[in-house]
């Protein structure tokens, strides 16, 4: 895999409607994204050379800019379209696509509405969030000091920018203490989500999963959700108490980028990777490779 900073690689961007060279799709250090997070964004991966899911995660990127009060300078086929443009340009089959639109620097400010709307889409090689021998065995995430915070507060069904930046901390923190990842509560202390994934719990047949009203219901999340009940598993989508975890059995996260990964540990809490987590794993990959 490339371990050139992102900025220094090779081949294409597709930028505000066209194909433009990787090391020359930039920005201005005074756009206004840059100093307000006005920045909007989406995490796809290709399998095979099909995007999974493409025009769901297309509509929630037109929604998270709606949610910022932006609107994006192009329609949702031409957007679709471009993420293949831009991923037949890296000549990639299996890949991680990345679309973002952001406000620039025609003005600077808190206040910008005249500041241009720039969309471009990168795609890259990226094989496994997680290390695989990890994953197998189950990664291990302490839990966050930072919580999500109310409904009231931000934009939290937007996948935004700037709510990330608790989430880069959270993760910091973590993997200098010897941890994959970190479990966030939210603003009242209950159970909520990883950095970048939604988490699920088995007690007996049973899965169990925090309802997401502060934080994304992520895609990954409701096609985890629709594979486990087509195996006639019941799904409870509930609050979750952080002292609930020390009587669930298994434990696995979900998302675009972790896919479906078993969790060993949480805090003080410890799950055993079972075959529940396996077969929705396995069910998973076979889903997205069809």
């Amino acid at each position: 895999m490339d371990q050139r900073p992102f900025d220094q690689r090779d081949g294409f961007i597709w930028m505000n409607g066209q194909l433009v060279p990787w090391t020359e799709a930039r920005l201005h250090v005074l756009s206004h994204a840059l100093h307000y997070a006005s920045s909007v964004f989406e995490g796809q991966r290709a399998y095979g050379g099909k995007i999974f899911k493409l025009r769901e995660h297309t509509e929630r990127l037109f929604f998270s800019a709606n949610q910022l009060g932006f609107e994006i300078p192009f329609t949702m086929d031409e957007i679709d379209a471009a993420n293949y443009e831009a991923l037949e340009a890296q000549g990639l089959q299996d890949a991680y696509v990345r679309p973002v639109a952001w406000r620039g620097s025609e003005m600077m400010g808190v206040s910008a509405q005249s500041s241009r709307i720039n969309v471009a889409i990168a795609v890259w090689e990226w094989p496994s969030y997680f290390d695989p021998a990890e994953r197998l065995k189950g990664i291990r995430m302490n839990i966050s000091d930072w919580r999500r915070p109310a409904p009231d507060t931000i934009p939290c069904k937007a996948k935004a920018a700037g709510l990330y930046m608790i989430c880069t901390l959270s993760k910091h923190k973590a993997e200098n203490e010897g941890f994959n990842d970190s479990m966030m509560l939210d603003y009242r202390g209950l159970v909520a989500e990883a950095t970048g994934a939604n988490v699920f719990f088995r007690l007996g047949e049973t899965l169990h999963t925090p309802k997401p009203d502060c934080f994304l219901d992520g895609i990954t999340r409701r096609t985890v959700i629709d594979l486990a009940k087509a195996r006639q598993i019941e799904v409870v989508e509930r609050a979750i108490q952080p002292e609930e975890m020390a009587d669930f059995e298994e434990c696995f996260i979900t998302g675009t980028a972790a896919e479906v990964t078993p969790v060993s540990q949480i805090g003080p809490y410890t799950f055993t990777p079972g075959a529940l987590s396996e077969a929705l794993m396995n069910d998973y990959a076979t889903l997205v490779n069809s």
